[in-house]
């Protein structure tokens, strides 16, 4: 069974979120034998998503691997000043308290880093009232620091990320990851 599933509302599969979730988060979240699993929203059937069609066999399989897992991280661009309706499709089929018991990570990608208070004001409202236990104090990168993580100048991109999935690590009960060569700690 999985630990932690990644959950990425970017419509594009190349988009800055996505990229964000493989080759930062879950890399991050690994290690210790925990499962991460990985849903892309945009593989589900559009119709059923818009439909509501919470039975459609692809759907109830995506709400088993979020019920299996015990720490989340939702992650979507920001449209338009808020989370992409593709997430919102989502998270709309989901059980009312689909997200009990559960740790969750809310992260965005978006042009500007004003962009970063709809984590808060908006993301974190829904899974909240969808029962989340835990929700970590969330993580908005713009894409300019996700296109070039690396460079010196987006180090508070890098610790914010680190931050926030030691954080989630915790809220899970699992131990904080032993930093390798690359990685900074968070105390």
């Amino acid at each position: 069974m999985p630990t932690f599933l990644t959950v990425s509302g970017s419509v594009s599969p190349d988009s800055c979120t996505e990229r964000l979730l493989l080759t930062e988060i879950e890399p991050r979240l690994s290690g210790d034998g925990d499962g991460i699993r990985h849903l892309a929203v945009r593989d589900l059937p559009a119709e059923a998503l818009l439909h509501g069609d919470a039975g459609h066999p692809r759907l109830a399989a995506a709400a088993g691997l979020l019920a299996a897992a015990d720490g989340l991280v939702i992650a979507t661009p920001v449209y338009k000043a808020s989370y992409s309706g593709l997430l919102k499709a989502f998270l709309d089929v989901l059980p009312r308290r689909g997200l009990a018991g559960k740790a969750v990570l809310p992260l965005a990608t978006g042009h500007m880093a004003s962009h970063g208070v709809l984590l808060h004001e908006a993301l974190r409202t829904v899974l909240r009232s969808m029962g989340a236990t835990a929700v970590v104090p969330s993580c908005f990168v713009t894409e300019r620091a996700a296109r070039s993580l690396r460079a010196p100048q987006y180090v508070q991109a890098r610790e914010r990320l680190d931050r926030g999935t030691e954080l989630l690590r915790r809220a899970t009960g699992r131990p904080p990851r032993q930093p390798d060569g690359d990685a900074r700690s968070v105390a």
